[in-house]
């Protein structure tokens, strides 16, 4: 592992810092983690499973996916979701 030295400016550093202490991991988690899973869901960057490809098609199950209460939400949880697995997080705050 690399160790390495950011600069922030303050309101991000108190807002990551604020979230991290919500889910009760440390600020260096939660770098790893939101790196992590921005390199899995830019376009065009290599991974270690090799290259980037489109994800898999969702069934959507209506015809208008936008019609639900929280919508944005579940969309939002459900991407997390995957590229949580493609990462192989288990969760280090019990989620």
């Amino acid at each position: 592992m690399k160790r390495t030295q950011i600069q922030l400016p303050d309101r991000l550093f108190t807002a990551a810092h604020n979230l991290a202490a919500a889910k009760e991991i440390s600020l260096a988690e939660l770098v790893r983690r939101g790196l992590e899973y921005m390199l899995t869901v830019t376009p065009g960057q290599q991974t270690e499973e090799g290259e980037w490809a489109l994800p898999p098609a969702r069934d959507l199950q209506s015809s208008s996916p936008f019609s639900a209460e929280g919508w944005r939400e579940q969309i939002h949880m459900e991407h997390l979701k995957v590229a949580e697995e493609r990462v192989g997080y288990s969760g280090g705050d019990g989620a």
